[in-house]
Formats: C-alpha cells, sequence, structure tokens
C-alpha cells in the first residue's frame, strides 16, 4: 500500500494453478494457437467499462522470431473480437531483450524490465487494457504501465488469464 502499482488493478480470469499453467504454457511454448480463444472467453467478461482499445504486453523481435508469435497478442485478439474492443498490438514495443523472468526474485524482476519499454503510437487520453498471460509479480506490467501513462494514456489496468497468488512462484 506504500508504493501502489502505476496501473488501475489487474483482473485475472483463473487462479494460476496446474490447469491454467497447462493452458498457458501450451499456447506460450507448445504452440497450440487455440488455446488464446479458450483462455480470452472468460477474460472477455472482466474487461473494465470505458476500454478504449487492449494492448498486448510485447515480445522482444527475437523472442517472437524464436516463437514465432506473442501469446499475449493471440490472447487479445480473441478478448477483442468477444469483447468489441479495438486490439493495438503495435502500441508498446519491447527495446531491449530482457531475461527469462523465471526464477527471479521480484527485485530482480523489476530491474530485469525497468524501461524495457517503449510507446510507439499515440495513446493520448486512451484507457489502455494492458493484456498478459500470467501475471505473477506484476514487475512486467508495471513497466509497461509507467511507458503507457508516460506517453499519456489516461488510465492502464490489467487483464490476463490467470493471477500467480502470493506464496505460489
Amino acid at each position: 500500500m506504500a508504493t501502489p502499482p502505476p496501473h488501475g488493478g489487474v483482473r485475472a480470469a483463473v487462479a494460476y494453478g496446474d490447469v491454467a499453467r497447462t493452458l498457458a504454457l501450451g499456447l506460450k511454448y507448445g504452440g497450440r494457437a487455440g488455446l488464446a480463444e479458450t483462455m480470452a472467453r472468460p477474460m472477455a467478461r472482466l474487461l473494465p467499462p470505458g476500454t478504449d482499445r487492449l494492448v498486448p504486453v510485447p515480445l522482444h523481435r527475437w523472442r517472437l522470431w524464436r516463437r514465432s508469435y506473442n501469446q499475449a497478442a493471440l490472447i487479445a485478439s480473441a478478448v477483442g473480437r468477444i469483447g468489441g474492443v479495438p486490439v493495438a498490438v503495435d502500441v508498446l514495443v519491447r527495446k531491449r531483450r530482457t531475461p527469462v523472468l523465471r526464477g527471479l526474485s521480484a527485485r530482480e524482476r523489476r530491474a530485469a524490465v525497468a524501461r524495457a519499454f517503449a510507446v510507439q503510437r499515440d495513446v493520448s487520453g486512451a484507457a489502455i487494457v494492458l493484456v498478459d498471460d500470467i501475471y505473477t509479480s506484476g514487475a512486467t506490467a508495471d513497466a509497461c504501465a509507467r511507458a503507457l501513462l508516460g506517453a499519456g494514456a489516461r488510465a492502464v489496468s490489467v487483464l490476463c488469464w490467470a493471477r500467480v497468488i502470493a506464496g505460489d512462484d
């Protein structure tokens, strides 16, 4: 409470557990792009009213090249289609490579993603919902929200498939 996040809150479809993990990993690393639709259905019900656009958390271009798709962009596209909200996949870019955050402490995660994101399209006055697959420590979402708010977004909130409950990471 002493240091609130820069975004307006996190909405998650499910708590992170075995089933949520299996779906997320199947989408992220298993090439099962159809899972984005499955994840998006319960997420779309959680869209905040007044959302102007959905912005997926971006991958660095080299990670995108290796994986061939951004799982957050696939989820955002499906949520946008279901919820009738525009998706802007080119608003936010990851301007530098960051390490895989799994296994890092919250402090290490914050340091790894600090100033890693940049806004490359106008977001002035927009209410943005940042879309990702898993919300763990919040380091990535916080860094993205700071970039979006710094570029003039009116509000940023986070929508994810699963949220890790404290102690489960």
